[in-house]
């Protein structure tokens, strides 16, 4: 992966731009990792995939709750309890 400065990348935003294309870059400033700027391709990607991971996990909460019992109507009485 690709490094630049927060200052090489504001000085060089056009190369900067055309290198994400490509591949990652990581921006550091004061020696640390501020940020990763990715293509909109690649993030777009990124998404997809952490939403396939996310509906996969309430999927499997939602199967681990029905085969304890939870039924709507149980959940319903649970979430209005306000005690």
């Amino acid at each position: 992966m690709q490094t630049f400065t927060a200052n090489e990348a504001k000085t060089r935003f056009g190369e900067f731009l055309d290198r994400v294309q490509r591949e990652p870059v990581r921006v550091m400033r004061h020696d640390r990792v501020v940020g990763v700027m990715v293509s909109a391709d690649d993030y777009e990607a990124m998404r997809a995939f952490y939403a396939d991971r996310l509906l996969g996990a309430m999927n499997e909460a939602a199967d681990a709750a029905e085969r304890a019992g939870l039924t709507a109507e149980k959940l319903n009485a649970l979430l209005a309890d306000e005690s």
